[in-house]
């Protein structure tokens, strides 16, 4: 070959491959070749692969209509409905006329109740295709949703009309029928939906589902099993098929069915899971484990198997396992939302709140309406005391998420630590619609009932309660506490006495009955009452624990100790037990052995606040001042916001001349975080007095005097005796004179008092 030749040839080849590094560089190549990629994954049904590729697209041009359609579809076929809302609005904005998108969209605004928003999507359906199945379908769920089902009928009919044969406008027929209360006109519709689609498991299931709810289970085991047979592959006919097991009490057989179906399935994530998703949902959490540790065994690649294993390596606190888990996530994709939020899990559980806000924010930036993370977050600033941001970080889970009923009951307990009994009802009734199957929820109605004085309601929400979960003993336990604020003593008994019955270890049955004992001043009673449950359950915790806090009440400070020692044995994690055991060692005068109980404490448990505080008490009552601000200074390096360590803190720097305008930021910090404290009021006070703002310090002291009156606590002749000061600085010296009298009437022990009244006297 010539030398020109092979010119030519490189030449040509060069020119080739510049051209094709064009293109790879042309975003309007790469942008399509990212969808046509997410469109060969989505056809595999690969769905989370097709998403990344459908984002991969965007990200080379966020006005990809196409892209952002694909990537809402996915979403919806992974059930993220507030992801798919995103992507499809955004297609709605760029292609108008993408008549898919505006359906969807009404579907799902429609779900959520939101039907001022979908109706300007309706209307672009009726504009555009009247005479569409689907534009009636939407009308028909728009029209349901406002409880007109006769137009709904309506639409359906037309729809029907428009395309007999499709199966889902049957369906819907079908399912508005039943909530018209039209059983035989209902059947003969879901019959129909199911023969027109034989392979449309919706229609299949939804047969099986009215048969079963019409207690006809031979049909609906059999409409199931021929469900299993038209799609062999598909797990759905085969949850169906064990939710209705289990509705005829089979245990046993559906975790035979579900062995088989791992089985069947090997190759089907959500078919090999199904078991160990069985046992958490039936809350046994040591059989999930160790199912899903086999599963992890097995399908090591399997990203939600690997995810599923370590919400439940966190829920049996086996942490370490869980972080390096997490970690392994994290490291591939530090933005991988679940694995932030896990890992926030964690250090809640490792009482590291700070750390779990950080990474719970960090998992909200990239998924702002994240529901679960939203919760946890909340959890994290309450454990920071910080009771505004926990509220606002629940709420904005149950927004987000109105069937996330732990964030409810978390909500349940700010409002009922607030009083707020109004909101308490209506959380209740949140809880109730999102778990009407679950207890609580009546039960936490029936204690805003019976703030309001509607007794007859509470109580009927109590036997509901019983009625939904005849196992549980907190049913008991609320009317015990019923009858208890009823003064009807032997009543309350009985009823603790049945929660024990039903639970032999409920602490809250057993101080139930011990509270009845001591509100009729019965204490020994109480002791027996104790002792006897001990006898029965010699290895529970919590009773030694009532047992030891009677028993110091009796002031048998041998006996509370030995108990409360007992109670620690049982379980070395028991907090109640560890901070009375002190209380108890410092009345018997071992005061010493009491700070080396707190310090072990504090070795075992270096992240639980309480013994810093209690600890820094301590030695504050003996005068030991450097150590107790020691122990209030690591309190809040812990938690930098808890109110109780700013202020015993802040009252020792102005005790001790420390840094004033410090304190007063610590003693401003207690008084938000403590608003209803007389002595968080005395403390700012003295802050503001020693910053010479007098007018400010009487309004505080006063405040303080206030506030221990409405919490029924004797008059502190200290707060008088600041009030005095206060007033003489203010050149008030009659009101001074009289708040230093009261002061010393009621300690007559205080010399600085008698010094400044002397004073004043003159």
């Amino acid at each position: 070959m010539s030398r020109s030749v092979s010119a030519r040839l490189l030449l040509a080849t060069l020119l080739i491959l510049a051209l094709l590094a064009g293109c790879s560089r042309d975003p309007n190549v790469r942008k399509q070749r990212f969808l046509e990629s997410g469109n060969r994954y989505r056809d595999e049904g690969k769905l989370r692969e097709a998403a990344i590729q459908y984002s991969n697209a965007i990200q080379v041009d966020p006005r990809f209509a196409e892209a952002h359609y694909q990537l809402g579809e996915v979403y919806l076929k992974l059930k993220d409905y507030n992801r798919a809302f995103n992507e499809l609005s955004r297609t709605a904005d760029l292609a108008p006329d993408n008549y898919q998108a505006h359906l969807e969209l009404a579907n799902l605004l429609v779900a959520a109740h939101q039907l001022k928003d979908a109706q300007p999507h309706l209307d672009y359906l009726k504009t555009r295709e009247p005479a569409s199945a689907d534009t009636h379908v939407a009308w028909a769920n728009f029209y349901a949703a406002q409880d007109n089902l006769a137009t709904a009928a309506q639409e359906l009919q037309q729809a029907i009309a428009a395309d007999p044969s499709r199966a889902d406008s049957y369906l819907s027929l079908a399912l508005l029928q039943v909530r018209a209360q039209l059983p035989d006109q209902a059947e003969a519709s879901f019959k129909k939906a199911a023969e027109l689609g034989p392979k449309n498991m919706n229609a299949q299931l939804a047969l099986g589902g009215f048969y079963q709810s019409r207690n006809r289970p031979a049909e609906a085991e059999q409409q199931f099993k021929h469900a299993i047979d038209v799609d062999p592959r598909d797990p759905a006919p085969r949850a169906a098929y064990v939710r209705l097991l289990m509705t005829e009490g089979k245990k046993d057989e559906s975790i035979a069915f579900l062995r088989q179906t791992k089985k069947d399935l090997p190759n089907n994530s959500e078919g090999y899971r199904m078991l160990g998703d069985f046992y958490f949902a039936e809350s046994d959490l040591d059989n999930a484990t160790a199912e899903y540790a086999l599963l992890y065994n097995d399908h090591p690649k399997d990203p939600q198997v690997k995810k599923n294993y370590i919400q439940l390596l966190i829920l049996k606190n086996r942490l370490d396992e869980a972080t390096k888990l997490t970690a392994e996530i994290l490291k591939k994709n530090a933005h991988d939302t679940e694995a932030l939020i896990y890992r926030g899990q964690i250090l809640i559980r490792q009482n590291d709140p700070a750390g779990a806000v950080d990474s719970l924010q960090a998992a909200l930036r990239d998924d702002p309406n994240n529901a679960i993370a939203h919760y946890h977050l909340g959890l994290a600033y309450g454990m920071q005391n910080n009771e505004a941001q926990s509220e606002s970080e629940l709420r904005s889970a149950v927004n987000a998420r109105p069937d996330l009923t732990d964030a409810q009951r978390a909500l349940a307990a700010i409002e009922l630590r607030h009083n707020d009994f109004d909101a308490l009802a209506q959380t209740a009734q949140q809880i109730i619609s999102g778990a009407p199957t679950a207890p609580d929820g009546y039960l936490l109605r029936a204690i805003a009932e019976v703030n309001s004085r509607k007794i007859p309601e509470a109580e009927q929400d109590i036997r509901k309660a019983s009625e939904v979960s005849p196992a549980s003993p907190a049913p008991y336990v609320a009317m015990g506490h019923l009858q208890q604020a009823e003064k009807q003593y032997a009543e309350a008994i009985k009823s603790y006495q049945q929660a024990l019955e039903k639970d032999g270890n409920s602490t809250d049955a057993l101080q139930g009955i011990m509270n009845s004992y001591l509100a009729q001043k019965q204490l020994d009673q109480a002791i027996a009452a104790a002792r006897a449950q001990i006898a029965k359950q010699p290895a529970n915790s919590g009773f030694y624990d009532l047992l030891g806090t009677a028993l110091f009440q009796k002031k048998d400070f041998a006996s509370a100790d030995a108990a409360f020692h007992k109670s620690i044995d049982l379980d070395k994690n028991n907090s109640d037990a560890l901070l009375k055991l002190p209380q108890v060692q410092a009345a018997e005068g071992s005061v010493s052995q009491a700070l080396a109980t707190y310090q072990q404490s504090i070795k075992d448990h270096p992240r639980e606040i309480s013994f810093y505080l209690l600890a820094g008490m301590l030695y504050e009552s003996q005068n030991n001042y450097d150590q107790a601000k020691n122990m209030y200074q690591q309190a809040l390096s812990i938690q930098p916001e808890n109110p109780l360590a700013s202020n015993n803190l802040a009252y020792l720097m102005l005790q001790q001349g420390g840094n004033v305008d410090l304190a007063l930021a610590m003693a401003q910090a207690a008084r938000r975080g403590m608003p209803d404290s007389a002595a968080a009021a005395d403390t700012l006070g003295f802050a503001y007095f020693q910053k010479g703002v007098y007018q400010s310090a009487i309004s505080m002291f006063q405040e303080s005097l206030r506030l221990g009156e409405k919490a029924g606590q004797p008059e502190d002749a200290m707060v008088h005796y600041h009030l005095g000061l206060a007033y003489q600085k203010a050149n008030q010296p009659v009101l001074a004179r009289q708040q230093m009298e009261r002061a010393l009437k009621l300690n007559p022990n205080n010399g600085d008092a008698k010094k400044a009244l002397s004073e004043l006297r003159g």
